[in-house]
């Protein structure tokens, strides 16, 4: 049975990064986190295999881009890593236009 992640709107996604064992995701380019972002970490999604290394230590990861895209390619991706079972897996619906 593959693992899943959870689909979670903004608001929700700010109060799960405020546990010390979570992370904020972002797989945006670089210069689009650059003109605006939510925080977090930037690992565009081209980079997000080579980059897993960066994630090990948190339990919660929540992926965010513009608009919901491509960050649920990569919360698909990160469900598909058999050492990451035991993590929760989030997914920004919506992306960070949802805030606009």
């Amino acid at each position: 049975m593959r693992k899943a992640y959870l689909d979670i709107d903004l608001k929700q996604a700010r109060e799960v990064i405020h546990s010390p064992d979570s992370v904020l995701v972002d797989v945006r380019e670089v210069w689009e986190f650059e003109e605006f972002n939510e925080g977090g970490l930037n690992i565009p999604l081209a980079e997000i295999r080579d980059k897993r290394n960066l994630l090990t230590h948190y339990q919660k990861i929540v992926v965010i881009c513009t608009n919901g895209v491509r960050s649920k390619v990569a919360a698909m991706d990160y469900c598909r890593v058999p050492e990451w079972v035991d993590k929760e897996i989030y997914h920004v619906k919506g992306g960070i236009i949802e805030s606009e």
